[in-house]
């Protein structure tokens, strides 16, 4: 039965407002990185193939865990994440819509977005919401065609699309499952019958520990 587990990265450069400076570890994304790959090696969690995107902190995050050598990782451009700091920017200049500086501005922020985003109402785009979801639908059935278990390292917004296609969610679903996903956190699919199946949502067992607690971050 194949088996998939997502991962989203270390946390990110938070200081960033663009996608270049952004696409970079933290120092603490790093240790969580590899506390996780401690875990999975304590736990037995084993993969035959590893996937990242293509972005700078997909990769560090990955080696950070300690992919093993012999397990070529496949680095995909589909499974990048979309350009929110750009979409952002774009919805501020074009319908007014300021982009937060704390986190919880984010709670409406991200749906109104996403959702303008769908619907096409952001001109300018780098790339449409159809586009986007398509390259997502199309990866993950590829490698839940292959054989044995993989790893994908990728961002969250990816992961959110993932559980969106799965589970059938409008907007403002898709975002909540955007907003709570953690740095580092573990995903995991089942193929049933040629249909996912969600197993495990949002597992940060790594940073359970109370001299960890610190890492739990969203951003």
């Amino acid at each position: 039965m194949p088996h998939i587990t997502l991962v989203r990265h270390g946390q990110a450069n938070t200081m960033a407002r663009d996608e270049i400076s952004y696409d970079k570890l933290s120092p603490l994304g790093h240790q969580q990185a590899r506390w996780l790959g401690g875990h999975m090696q304590s736990t037995g969690d084993r993969f035959q193939r590893v996937y990242t995107g293509t972005m700078r902190r997909h990769v560090e995050t990955a080696h950070s865990m300690g992919a093993p050598d012999h397990a070529a990782i496949i680095q995909d451009a589909r499974l990048n994440e979309f350009a929110y700091f750009t979409l952002s920017q774009l919805m501020e200049e074009q319908h007014g819509l300021p982009v937060p500086t704390e986190r919880e501005g984010f709670v409406s922020h991200l749906p109104a977005v996403l959702g303008a985003w769908e619907r096409g109402e952001i001109e300018g785009a780098p790339e449409t919401h159809d586009a986007f979801a398509a390259r997502i639908r199309d990866a993950m059935d590829e490698i839940a065609a292959g054989q044995g278990r993989a790893l994908v390292v990728t961002s969250g917004g990816l992961i959110g699309t993932v559980l969106r296609q799965t589970l059938a969610l409008d907007v403002s679903g898709w975002s909540q499952m955007c907003l709570a996903i953690m740095n580092t956190s573990v995903h995991r699919w089942q193929m049933v019958l040629g249909r996912p199946l969600l197993t495990q949502f949002n597992n940060v067992s790594h940073l359970e520990h109370p001299d960890r607690h610190h890492a739990q971050t969203h951003l």
